[in-house]
């Protein structure tokens, strides 16, 4: 299952200079062992594997001098292999469990750069679970990880020619062969149930069937609860789980801005903000927040106040909400849910391609614009449609006030260019922009 990131992995590797210790981090099992196992063994000699979760022997000796080449002797000793610079590829994986092991490695970066060290971990663990010891700042290349993205879920179901066919035709905005397009379009409609959480994309695959699948995304659901009470207090816990399992809610209504009373009566921002960052930092929520106006620099007009919150994978989203199969098979959905489940695909899309996510929204008149992102120095206001109805009052209006050089509108329709020179792009076509 080839994932993206391992193409940033084989340029660290080749980098002459600078380089520093890789950490990647994300959401739980969303495939971080997995692709430096694998990168490791295509790419290097040997690798060393430290999971310091299941291996308290090697937390423990962490507590004593952090010099590498202590470090490394030990290593050496400890799984009887050879470590060799430039050859050696060492891999530190839930380095949250061991806050010295992550201090380790400011002192690989200034005193071994020439040794391959890659980790991954929790962001919770990594950026707020510390205790004692400080994040090494500036010393490590940090990346995260999402779910597969649908042209990586092409591509694992053995379908890579279709992502090649739908880059084309994005770079021309040229209609997608009838037929194609309505296979790309079943395609997708499965994706909106299966997600990209890899073990479950890997379950399809090898069964070819769908019928197995919410009882995966059920366990994957689980151990994100399950991390809640390890990473909060008893107290905290009760409070993010309440706030996590109003996300289906939160996105089944026409304005999707998030309500903290949808968590329990009397809910307010003081009481469960905490909460939201949590889901937030755990990588197991996106965050969207309202911009006021649709100009350079999108941060600056950011209104706090205002947000919506999409679960990390839509597939979760389907099986959280209790979607089954045959209810996306025979489209037996409320238009307000349909609107949901591509909202959600968008929003986890837009951040995997390293989107920062903002919706815009004005009072007068009432309009609001799904999705502005910031790229390039420009900014391209999007709008989000199930199915081919593309009426966007709210997108027109944006471009009549910002005049942006470009306007995306995602639908069931094909590709196109409409009069008022707004792009039509198929939703399966969202990576790419």
């Amino acid at each position: 299952m080839e994932r993206y990131i391992a193409e940033e992995l084989l340029e660290w590797k080749k980098m002459e200079k600078g380089r520093l210790p890789f950490v990647l981090y994300g959401a739980r099992q969303v495939g971080k062992t997995y692709v430096l196992q694998h990168f490791g063994r295509d790419h290097y000699k040997n690798s060393i594997y430290v999971n310091f979760e299941r291996m308290p022997v090697i937390a423990e000796y962490f507590d004593g001098d952090l010099k590498p080449e202590r470090l490394l002797r030990f290593l050496e000793e400890y799984f009887s292999d050879r470590i060799i610079p430039e050859q050696t590829l060492i891999i530190f994986d839930e380095i949250q469990a061991c806050e010295r092991a992550l201090t380790s490695l400011k002192y690989f970066a200034e005193e071994a750069p020439e040794y391959h060290i890659a980790a991954a971990g929790s962001l919770l663990g990594v950026a707020v679970h510390r205790n004692q010891y400080s994040f090494p700042v500036g010393k490590v290349i940090m990346k995260t990880m999402y779910p597969l993205r649908f042209d990586e879920f092409l591509n694992a179901t053995g379908n890579g020619h279709l992502t090649r066919l739908i880059c084309e035709h994005y770079e021309e905005l040229s209609e997608m062969p009838g037929q194609t397009h309505r296979e790309i379009m079943e395609w997708f409609r499965r994706y909106l149930f299966i997600g990209g959480m890899p073990a479950v994309v890997r379950k399809y695959v090898e069964e070819g069937s769908l019928v197995n699948i919410p009882e995966l995304q059920h366990m994957i659901l689980n151990a994100y609860i399950a991390d809640m009470a390890k990473y909060a207090s008893s107290g905290e816990c009760t409070k993010i789980q309440n706030a996590f399992r109003s996300l289906p809610a939160q996105l089944a209504k026409d304005n999707r801005k998030f309500q903290y009373k949808l968590i329990r009566k009397g809910a307010t921002a003081g009481l469960f903000g905490d909460s939201i960052s949590w889901l937030v930092m755990a990588g197991v929520a996106l965050e969207c927040d309202k911009v006021t106006r649709g100009e350079l620099p999108l941060p600056v007009f950011r209104d706090v106040s205002s947000f919506k919150l999409y679960m990390s994978d839509v597939g979760l989203l389907s099986a959280f909400a209790g979607i089954m199969p045959e209810n996306i098979v025979r489209q037996e959905l409320s238009d307000v849910y349909k609107g949901a489940l591509s909202e959600n695909y968008v929003a986890q899309t837009l951040r995997a391609g390293g989107h920062e996510l903002y919706y815009w929204a004005s009072d007068s008149p009432c309009a609001e614009v799904d999705f502005v992102i910031q790229r390039k120095g420009e900014i391209i206001p999007i709008e989000v449609k199930y199915d081919e109805n593309v009426h966007a009052r709210s997108l027109k209006h944006f471009v009549k006030l910002y005049q942006p050089r470009q306007a995306v509108r995602l639908s069931a329709r094909n590709f196109g260019m409409d009069e008022k020179g707004m792009a039509s792009v198929p939703l399966y076509a969202a990576f790419c922009i």
